[in-house]
């Protein structure tokens, strides 16, 4: 199998693929990546391998992610969104987050060529998963910081800007208040060269004037940010607020840790009741006994939050209706059906939307994407 394979050659394939980072043109990766990034990788495809040959073979998606491009909060996303984050740092390119990736697929499938050891298709086909995932996570990742980056770089070059604004308009209004106060003090009209001058500063003082508020406008939507606010800190109270509540439920919650640098912006009471109202749903419906996970986590340009429950599964066409006003379902009829689309109204409100994903035999997954943040430094 190939999870035996890979494991009695880890430290081969893993020399292998150092060897082929570090001959590439361009690449000058840390001693620490070059040690501990490739070997992780194996471990969590291992691992993946490994699950899939028990009798719950998709409890590996926890691992490797789902197939089909699904975003999801995996150990693979989590690692490989770092790793493209290492590599901008570098100063790399995009096409080398992919290279590093396809290093350690051709030195596999090299050395089982060599050693004459034959695959079954499946594994091939988690072997692919697992990679399109990483690859899929890094350069998301890579891209969002670069462009983070460079938003920067902007914020920067609009302060230089504003200095050169207001130097050239302090220049113009000086000559303009010397050029009215001449005439004034020697009781001149306004059409001779005293009355030129003014006239010719006042109208650059205009254009000038003009021209950065067609620019400030026209920017406006791009650069506008509302009060960013740390994710972790407001998964943690979510935690705090609704684990009363999932134990009068007969349920657990549990949440997994997020990252510090992840941030939202918009009203964060309207989120935290949008969110409140997921949870609250998901303790209602939740099998007895059972957990419902509340996760956060990045993608790119937005962030993402999860909530699982274990309510068995959506009836058909369920999905379709559970987002309109006083629609309920199951035997439960406490409330009035607004809660779901109370927190479908409040995340579209800060640009974010709101879906779900029916997980047969097993529960359902609510998540709420929203444009991601930077913390301010």
């Amino acid at each position: 199998m190939m999870h035996d394979f890979l494991s009695n050659n880890r430290e081969e394939l893993a020399q292998r693929c150092r060897v082929k980072v570090g001959q590439r043109v361009g690449r000058s990766a840390s001693e620490t990546q070059l040690r501990d990034g490739i070997p992780m990788f194996l471990d969590q495809l291992i691992r993946t391998l490994q699950i899939e040959q028990t009798q719950r073979p998709l409890d590996s998606r926890r691992v490797s992610g789902p197939a089909g491009g699904g975003t999801a909060l995996s150990e693979v996303s989590v690692s490989a969104a770092q790793h493209g984050k290492d590599l901008l740092e570098l100063g790399l390119t995009v096409d080398q987050v992919v290279h590093d990736y396809g290093d350690l697929c051709q030195a596999i499938t090299d050395l089982a060529v060599e050693r004459g050891v034959p695959f079954h298709v499946d594994e091939f086909r988690t072997l692919n998963r697992c990679l399109d995932n990483a690859i899929c996570d890094a350069v998301t990742e890579f891209s969002f910081q670069r462009d983070a980056l460079a938003a920067q770089a902007h914020a920067l070059e609009s302060g230089k800007k504003m200095g050169f604004f207001a130097h050239e308009v302090r220049n113009l209004l000086g000559t303009a208040s010397l050029a009215f106060a001449a005439a004034r003090a020697g009781q001149l009209g306004l059409a001779g060269a005293t009355g030129s001058i003014l006239e010719r500063s006042l109208s650059s003082l205009e254009k000038l004037i003009a021209s950065s508020l067609e620019e400030v406008r026209t920017d406006y939507q791009d650069h506008l940010a509302l009060g960013a606010f740390s994710l972790a800190n407001f998964i943690a109270e979510l935690h705090a607020a609704a684990s009363l509540s999932a134990s009068a439920s007969g349920c657990t919650l549990r949440s997994q840790q997020v990252d510090a640098d992840l941030a939202l912006g918009g009203a964060r009471d309207v989120l935290f009741a949008a969110v409140a109202n997921l949870l609250q749903n998901a303790f209602k419906f939740t099998k007895p006994g059972s957990e419902v996970q509340l996760t956060a986590y990045a993608s790119g340009e937005h962030i993402h939050i999860d909530v699982a429950d274990h309510c068995g599964g959506l009836a058909p066409g369920e999905a379709e209706t559970m987002f309109l006003p006083f629609s309920q379902s199951g035997t439960d009829r406490t409330g009035v059906g607004l809660g779901l689309t109370i927190a479908k109204q409040g995340i579209a409100a800060n640009g974010g939307e709101l879906s779900v994903r029916n997980v047969p035999q097993q529960g359902c997954v609510f998540t709420i994407s929203l444009p991601r943040h930077t913390l301010p430094t």
